[in-house]
């Protein structure tokens, strides 16, 4: 199966690697298994690790240098975000707004992927692959 990987599961990598659960370590470890990470994520990692909360304090922990430092030691394989897939329209519509799920899902769509995630807002989405105790 070729899989790519929502953002919270780059977040879960960075900050806690063993989070995973059972069913999802044999899914990511499986010989036929490919792993994908889009440059839709590094992008929104890189906005949440800039903004800031009234307090100073950072959004996101994690730079996306530090991101592709981790990846690199990965067997993934980085998806460039195309024109292409910036023209496409989703076959089966989001019913909410965010434009990273929507670019995450028209990669999928387009490349022959399915999305891992735990955001239950897509759960029944059919390029979707329901993660850990969808939040």
């Amino acid at each position: 199966m070729r899989i790519l990987l929502d953002t919270s599961y780059l977040f879960d990598f960075m900050d806690m690697p063993g989070r995973l659960v059972a069913s999802e370590r044999r899914l990511l470890s499986a010989r036929d298994t490919e792993l994908y990470v889009s440059a839709v994520s590094i992008w929104e990692m890189r906005l949440k690790h800039n903004a800031r909360h009234a307090s100073g304090e950072r959004k996101g922990r994690f730079s996306p240098g530090d991101v592709l430092n981790a990846l690199g030691d990965q067997d993934v394989t980085l998806l460039p975000m195309t024109v292409g897939h910036a023209a496409s329209e989703l076959d089966v519509p989001l019913e909410h707004r965010d434009p990273f799920d929507e670019l995450l899902l028209v990669q999928a769509q387009e490349e022959g992927l399915r999305l891992l995630t735990v955001d239950k807002r897509l759960a029944s989405h059919p390029l979707v692959v329901a993660g850990h105790e969808l939040k």
